[in-house]
């Protein structure tokens, strides 16, 4: 039959270009470079703010001159060296993405550079003792060490630069989560949404090899270890799981929306005051904050995994704050946005979720505290980002969830489909923010003629 491949002209193609197969060792050690790049950013970002709680644990009102000078002089270093490592990193990596966003100005959202300068920023953030979370800045960070692999590949090569992009992107995920298949969700879902025929068995197997080197430096174990949810039926968890997914869908579509407000700005005074003096601005943020984690012992600040822990470990007892500490947190993640710091919003996501639903099983006396909780952290993230699959699969991996896997998918498709009749698209819409700034840069520039850009590679 015509059309049918022909196996042995097939291998003698595959087998006898010599550069294609160097291209995928390239790929393929630019994948390890990125997941070693994520778990030095992780092991940096976790000491930083590991010496905020020795400062805060050694002098009680130390945050109250610390995070305010802290912060003002990040917003300050980035503001003048790296615009383009503000925010979370996934709306620069979908910016750079667009193919609307001319490849010369691809390095504004992606580089190296802007990679360096991010580590350096979110560090500084969590050092100054920010509510500010690492994945999301991990996704710019891989994508810029992946992208940096073009300069290096064959011109005739079928790997293009979006497809570098996407699996850096998910690789970051997949390196700072420890979830190698959430990363690849997340590729298709946020990401991509398609993938080359092509390239993207390559692509998929450098996401899966960074996210190994995560697995290498921290272990194979479960992120927050194994929700244990024997005995556990699905009648008992209905009533309970179906206020946390309001609850979810609610807070985090309220905090996605406070959050876009922030990043357009808003006319009033506290908007314009921040576009007037950022800096001084981002010092009374910090305050704030600093604040917040004397009030909540510190818990309501950094990326929030401690915390979480311990309410997996306690079932919503102990250090937990019912109420106060959903709260508090929700302010401190909000703040440390608005001030201008680099840093993501996965992690205060996750540990907010797990405060709902620690505050759930706490109001309803409820024997199913880690359930609830795990439903939360679930429901919480799909609110903010609205991604409920790409939810599922990191929360279920990182809890060794796999037995709750309908009601983390019920959890999370109820949560974001509440959660966008309240706001826009957080990521997507800074993105095409970006690109509306991108186009009123390069405005002046419509005069003169634009040459053809080339396919994209």
């Amino acid at each position: 039959m015509k059309g049918e491949p022909d196996f042995l002209q097939n291998l003698r193609d595959e087998m006898g270009d010599g550069r294609q197969w160097l291209d995928r060792g390239i790929v393929i050690a630019y994948a390890v470079l990125t997941g070693l790049a994520v778990v030095g950013f992780t092991l940096l970002a976790d000491a930083a703010f590991g010496l905020y709680q020795s400062l805060r644990g050694a002098i009680w009102w130390a945050p109250l001159l610390w995070t305010p000078a802290l912060t003002a002089l990040v917003v300050w270093g980035i503001r003048r060296w790296a615009p383009g490592a503000v925010g979370s990193g996934v709306p620069q990596v979908l910016t750079a993405l667009a193919p609307e966003t001319p490849i010369a100005s691809r390095s504004r959202f992606v580089s190296l550079r802007l990679s360096l300068a991010k580590i350096a920023a979110v560090s500084g953030g969590l050092l100054a003792g920010l509510s500010i979370g690492r994945q999301g800045p991990s996704v710019q960070i891989a994508a810029g060490v992946m992208l940096h692999a073009r300069r290096w590949l064959s011109p005739k090569t079928d790997i293009s630069t979006r497809e570098l992009l996407v699996a850096g992107g998910a690789a970051g995920i997949a390196a700072a989560f420890n979830t190698p298949l959430g990363g690849i969700v997340f590729a298709i879902e946020e990401l991509s949404r398609r993938l080359q025929d092509r390239s993207s068995g390559l692509m998929l197997a450098a996401i899966v090899v960074a996210g190994l080197v995560a697995v290498s430096a921290f272990g194979n174990l479960s992120y927050f270890g194994r929700i244990r949810t024997d005995g556990v039926s699905w009648w008992s968890l209905l009533g309970p799981g179906l206020l946390v997914a309001l609850g979810c869908g609610l807070l985090g579509g309220l905090l996605s929306r406070l959050m876009l407000a922030s990043f357009t700005g808003l006319p009033d005074r506290f908007c314009a005051y921040r576009r007037k003096r950022p800096v001084t601005f981002a010092a009374l943020c910090g305050f704030v904050v600093a604040v917040i984690a004397i009030v909540s012992d510190g818990n309501a600040v950094g990326v929030g995994h401690h915390h979480t822990h311990a309410l997996l470990d306690a079932a919503g007892s102990g250090e937990h704050q019912p109420l106060v500490f959903t709260g508090l947190k929700f302010i401190a993640s909000w703040l440390s946005a608005w001030a201008g710091v680099p840093g993501g919003i996965f992690g205060p996501s996750l540990s907010l979720g797990a405060g709902l639903g620690a505050d759930v099983a706490w109001l309803l006396d409820s024997p199913h505290g880690p359930a609830l909780i795990a439903l939360g952290m679930c429901g919480f993230l799909a609110a903010v980002t609205q991604t409920p699959i790409t939810a599922m699969i990191i929360v279920m991996e990182m809890t060794d969830g796999h037995s709750m896997v309908l009601s983390l998918m019920a959890c999370a498709l109820l949560a974001s489909l509440l959660s966008r009749m309240i706001s826009r698209p957080l990521y997507s819409t800074m993105s095409l923010l970006m690109m509306r700034s991108l186009r009123g840069d390069l405005a002046p520039l419509a005069g003169a003629p634009a040459p053809m850009p080339p396919a994209d590679r």
